[in-house]
C-alpha cells in the first residue's frame, strides 16, 4: 500500500511538470507572435506621408501619421496599440502640422477639464494705484531761531522738544551786553537834542539807531526802546510760525554767540508722506497728481494733497520708488510717524485691448495667452502686456479685440502645446540624432 501511494504521487508530479512545460511553450509562442507583429507598427521616420491620402472618417481630415504622445519623435504608419504604453496611438492631421503649438480638444474633454473662455474687448483702463507710507515733517516748513548777538540765556519759556507753540509765542529771554550799550547811546543822543542844534543832534540819534541795527536788533525792538524811553536789559525771542519745537539747543545760563542756533520749529500746516510706489507703476505717477490719504489713527478722515516730487532712487530690495506727497493738515491732526495709505487719482488711457488678468500666463521671461480657435483648437500666443486694473490686463500686442482667450484650464493647454512643439521638433531631427543615449555601466 505504501508503495502504491508513492507511485501515485510520482505520477501526479510528472503530470504537473508536463502541464507547466506546455503552458510555457504556449506563452513563448505568443510572445514570439507578438514580436512578429511589431514591425507592422514600427516607426517610419523617413516616410511620414506614406498614408497622406488616408482620411479619418470620424473627422474628415487627412492623416499624416500616428504617434504616441508619451514617446516623442516616434511615428507609425497606421493606428493601433502603442508598443511603449498601454494606450492607443494618436493621429496627427495635415491641418495640425502647420501650427506646431496648436492643441485640439474635443468638447467633452473641454468640459471635463473645466476650460472656460472670454472675449478680448476694446476699452480704456484707468490705472488706480495705491501705496503706503509714513507721515513726516514738511522740511520746507521749518524755522530756525538763531542768536543775533553775543549774550546769555536768562530764561527759557519752552523747555522740551515737541512742545506745541504758536506764532509770536515767547521762547526765551536773552541778555546781550552789546545791545545794552547801543541803547544807552541812542537814548543819550535823544536827550541831548536842543533847539539850537536840533538838526545835528537828530543825525546823531539816527546814527545810534543804525548802530543798534548793525548789532543785530530788529526794527520792532528798536521801536520798543524808542517808545519806552529806557534801556531794556532782556530781549524776548519769539516763535516765527505755528508748529512744534523740533530741537532746543540752549539751556538757562548758557552763553551764546551770534548766529548760534537756539530753536528749530517745525510747521504742521502741511506734512509729507513718503509713499513707496512699485517700480512698474512709477510711470503712472507724476508730480502734481492729486491724491487722497487715509490713516488708521483717524478713521473716516480723508486728507487731500498732491505729489510733490518723485525721488530719483530705487530701493534695491523692495524695487520701489519713493513719492513725496504733500498733504494739507488742518488742525495738525497728522503727526510724523503715522502710517498712511495713499490712493492716487486714476489716469485715463487711450482705447486698447483688454483681457481678464487670469488669462495671462507669466513665465518670467514672457507672457502667454491661450487663444481659442475653431473646431476645438487652442494655440498659445506671446503677448506684450501693459497696466492692470479692475481684474483686467492691457494687451499692447498679440491679441485683437474679439478673440476668445482661455481663462480657466489654460495651464494644462499650455503644457500640452509645449510638449507638442517639442515632439514635432524631435520628429524633424535626423534618425541618427534621435538614437537612444547609451550609458556605459560603471566598471
Amino acid at each position: 500500500m505504501r508503495y502504491l501511494n508513492r507511485r501515485s504521487f510520482a505520477l501526479a508530479g510528472a503530470a504537473l511538470l508536463v502541464l507547466a512545460l506546455v503552458a510555457y511553450a504556449a506563452f513563448d509562442a505568443g510572445v514570439e507572435r507578438g514580436r512578429a507583429t511589431l514591425p507592422a507598427l514600427a516607426p517610419t521616420p523617413d516616410s511620414p506621408a506614406a498614408k497622406a491620402d488616408e482620411v479619418d472618417p470620424s473627422t474628415g481630415k487627412r492623416v499624416l501619421y500616428w504617434h504616441d504622445p508619451m514617446a516623442p519623435g516616434r511615428r507609425f504608419d497606421k493606428p493601433g496599440k502603442s508598443p511603449f504604453m498601454d494606450m492607443e496611438l494618436v493621429p496627427v492631421y495635415a491641418d495640425d502640422a502647420g501650427d506646431r503649438a496648436a492643441v485640439t480638444i474635443n468638447p467633452r474633454l473641454q468640459q471635463n477639464l473645466g476650460v472656460r473662455t472670454a472675449k478680448a474687448v476694446a476699452g480704456s483702463l484707468s490705472s488706480a494705484i495705491s501705496a503706503v507710507g509714513n507721515v513726516a515733517y514738511n522740511e520746507r516748513d521749518v524755522a530756525v531761531v538763531q542768536a543775533r548777538g553775543n549774550g546769555f540765556v536768562e530764561k527759557l519759556h519752552v523747555r522740551a522738544a515737541l512742545d506745541p507753540v504758536r506764532k509770536r509765542q515767547p521762547l526765551a529771554e536773552l541778555y546781550v551786553p552789546e545791545w545794552v550799550a547801543a541803547q544807552e547811546e541812542y537814548l543819550a543822543a535823544k536827550r541831548l537834542r536842543t533847539d539850537v542844534d536840533a538838526f545835528a543832534l537828530g543825525g546823531l540819534a539816527d546814527a545810534a539807531a543804525q548802530r543798534m541795527r548793525l548789532a543785530g536788533m530788529s526794527d520792532e525792538q528798536i521801536q520798543e526802546v524808542d517808545a519806552r524811553g529806557s534801556v531794556q536789559l532782556r530781549f524776548t525771542i519769539s516763535s516765527p510760525i505755528d508748529g512744534v519745537v523740533g530741537e532746543i539747543s540752549v539751556r538757562e545760563g548758557m552763553t551764546v554767540a551770534a548766529g548760534a542756533p537756539l530753536f528749530r520749529v517745525n510747521g504742521l500746516a502741511t506734512v509729507w508722506v513718503n509713499a513707496e510706489v512699485p517700480e512698474g507703476a512709477s510711470a503712472e505717477v507724476r508730480p502734481g497728481n492729486g491724491v487722497e490719504a487715509r490713516t488708521p489713527a483717524l478713521p473716516g478722515s480723508v486728507f487731500k494733497g498732491s505729489v510733490s516730487a518723485i525721488l530719483p532712487e530705487v530701493n534695491a530690495i523692495t524695487r520701489t520708488l519713493k513719492a513725496r506727497i504733500e498733504l494739507a493738515n488742518p488742525g495738525g491732526r497728522l503727526v510724523p510717524g503715522m502710517f498712511a495709505t495713499i490712493d492716487f487719482a486714476p489716469t485715463r488711457r487711450r482705447d486698447t485691448v483688454l483681457v481678464p488678468s487670469e488669462a495671462v500666463i507669466r513665465t518670467g521671461k514672457r507672457s502667454v495667452v491661450i487663444v481659442a480657435q475653431a473646431e476645438g483648437r487652442f494655440a498659445p500666443v506671446d503677448v506684450e502686456t501693459g497696466i492692470e486694473g479692475n481684474g483686467q490686463t492691457e494687451i499692447r500686442n498679440g491679441v485683437r479685440a474679439g478673440d476668445s482667450v482661455v481663462v480657466s484650464g489654460q495651464f494644462l493647454i499650455d503644457s500640452e502645446a509645449s510638449l507638442k512643439a517639442a515632439t514635432t521638433r524631435m520628429g524633424e531631427m535626423p534618425a541618427n540624432a534621435r538614437a537612444p543615449l547609451a550609458i556605459e555601466p560603471a566598471p
